[in-house]
């Protein structure tokens, strides 16, 4: 036994005391301290110990835990680049305020700058994303040092909790020896043999330090202020983006909806959109409704609540910037500045889910009775218009929706999966829980993120994915050896980059295929099959039942893959487009 290993015991024992129940470990050498104090702790519903043999993978599986659960589960490296790998998932973690810890071994300091193998300077290697980055010292292991260390690992704890929940960086030097071998001289004469793992820690398993995390909120003078400022409204709009606490802001969205009386622009990854709507006008299409340039200037608020990040949807914030002397109030609890169309009128930071809960009890009603029928009218007429004729990958997006069992665990990819969700999708009158990586809007770790979501919901989770996300985290599927890992992917191939046909430089040939649409031609069941996973082709109108039947069984994983035609599917959009603005445009523009 040496110092190394009386140091990284004291430090997972105190993970576990705050909390931690997950570690995501990539081998290496230099973590060896780490992952043996790790696999000490193993065992029962204490911890649990992940092998993910690519970093990368190992960040966004932890990202999807923390997504899950609200709790930080901890991902542990070696040194050098391995440590760098672990950047897109910690930027996605800061942009989504998803708690997230990193435990990244490191050479002594010393030997930075001198040419020693596999060193880098991994101090600051995140840049400004991390809500903290620590270097711990070289270990010690007298008492006041491990006390110190404890301290430390409650205070990284904490500050991955919030406010704003994020990504946290430790990183811990070791010497060699690395293993738990005696080293002459290398602990205190008398120090104790055993150095068991609770050794100076707070009796029963508590905590060194305890970390409130706690929500600031408004007063009851300032929560009437802001209630008589609603009710003064005649045709007031609540809107809300993606949201890291969806199932608790869902509820809430819709209760001051319903008695405020006005229509929710519920983003699908806010937690508004699906669920019982309590009387709330919630809207199944605004992407659709708002695209018409008529119809977005005839539905002029006078009055906008704005909680969560940015909605998905470019129509929606189209409209927001056309209507942008409307004042708009933005509900937010962190410290991250959300109005990048600098239109707010007013900061209120505050818990959205308390905020809101408080002025549906205000008894505050819109003026307008007629405001949030001409809405619904509006969404309806044009969601149905616009999933008429031929399918397309909306018609996909709307099928896997459809097929989810209630409380089932969904998430939604980066590019065209989330953007199809939002216009298609329509709402559900069940609680369902979405989830993407909507913080940086990356295609990059989604099925590693899926499947940590899965685990971490503790059910079979379902993912829509495309084919370049699929390729480009096909490691991801790696943690279906996982046993608590059951998933069903769905997997849109259209060989390229379909959503770069959405955008002008379509035009642009002979450059825009080979650089933009980028054609792959890959096989994606050999992808499948080389990490044990069943993959089955299905077409559009079988999709629907095969996700369901998928969901309802107890079978092994699957990836099931849809075809579809990049030009065919941007036609089929924009004559989607078409027929929904002709909807949109009879309710609110009767002739």
């Amino acid at each position: 036994m040496n110092r190394n290993t009386v140091h990284a015991r004291t430090l997972v024992d105190e993970l576990v005391r705050a909390g931690v129940t997950d570690l995501c470990i990539a081998p290496g050498s230099r973590s060896t301290p780490l992952v043996l104090a790790a696999a000490e702790r193993e065992g029962g519903e204490v911890l649990r110990l992940r092998v993910f043999l690519d970093e990368r993978s190992a960040a966004f599986f932890a990202l999807g835990l923390g997504k899950a659960t609200g709790r930080p589960a901890v991902v542990v490296t070696t040194s050098g680049t391995a440590v760098a790998n672990l950047l897109p998932a910690v930027v996605e973690a800061a942009w989504s305020e998803t708690p997230l810890l990193l435990l990244t071994a490191d050479r002594p300091a010393r030997l930075r700058g001198a040419d020693a193998n596999q060193v880098i300077d991994q101090r600051g290697i995140f840049g400004p994303y991390p809500v903290l980055a620590l270097e711990l010292p070289d270990p010690e292991v007298e008492d006041d040092a491990l006390r110190h260390l404890r301290a430390t690992v409650d205070r990284a704890v904490g500050a991955a909790l919030g406010l704003p929940a994020g990504p946290v960086h430790l990183n811990v030097p070791y010497a060699k020896p690395l293993e738990p071998v005696a080293r002459d001289g290398d602990l205190p004469e008398g120090y104790p043999d055993s150095a068991e793992p609770g050794l100076g820690g707070r009796p029963d398993g508590a905590p060194w330090t305890a970390v409130g995390v706690g929500r600031p909120r408004l007063s009851d003078d300032e929560v009437r202020a802001l209630a008589r400022r609603l009710e003064g409204a005649a045709r007031g709009v609540l809107v809300a983006g993606p949201h890291p606490d969806g199932g608790h802001l869902g509820p809430a969205l819709r209760r001051l909806a319903a008695a405020w009386g006005v229509p929710l622009l519920a983003d699908p990854l806010s937690g508004g959109r699906h669920g019982p709507s309590e009387g709330a006008a919630v809207l199944t299409a605004p992407d659709l409704v708002l695209r018409d340039a008529d119809v977005a200037a005839a539905l002029a608020p006078d009055l906008v609540v704005r909680v969560g990040a940015a909605p998905t949807s470019a129509a929606v914030l189209a409209w927001l910037d056309r209507h942008g002397d409307t004042p708009q109030v933005v509900v937010d609890a962190g410290r991250r500045w959300k109005d990048h169309q600098a239109r707010a009128s007013r900061m209120v930071v505050a818990c959205p889910v308390d905020t809101l809960e408080r002025l549906a009890r205000c008894g505050v009603r819109c003026a307008d009775a007629g405001w949030a029928r001409t809405w619904v009218e509006a969404d309806a007429g044009a969601r149905a218009a616009a999933l008429e004729g031929p399918p397309h990958e909306g018609h996909l997006a709307a099928a896997v929706v459809e097929a989810l069992l209630e409380g089932t665990p969904f998430f939604v990819s980066s590019s065209m999966p989330v953007r199809d969700v939002d216009a298609y999708g329509g709402a559900r009158n069940q609680a369902l829980s979405l989830w993407g990586n909507r913080g940086a809007s990356g295609i990059d770790g989604i099925v590693s993120t899926a499947l940590g979501v899965g685990a971490g919901t503790g059910r079979t989770v379902v993912g829509l994915v495309g084919d370049l996300a699929f390729l480009h985290d096909v490691n991801g599927l790696l943690a279906a050896r996982e046993p608590d890992v059951r998933f069903v992917l769905v997997v849109v191939n259209n060989d390229g980059g379909g959503i770069f046909h959405m955008l002008p430089v379509r035009e642009r040939e002979p450059a825009f295929t080979p650089y933009f649409a980028t054609p792959h031609g890959a096989d994606l069941a050999h992808g499948s099959a080389l990490y044990g996973v069943a993959h089955r082709r299905v077409g559009p109108h079988e999709l629907s039942g095969a996700v369901a039947e998928a969901v309802a069984g107890t079978g092994p994983s699957v990836v099931l893959e849809v075809r579809s035609d990049r030009e065919a599917n941007r036609r089929g959009h924009e004559a989607s487009a078409a027929r929904a603005a002709r909807a949109a445009r009879s309710a609110v523009l009767p002739s």
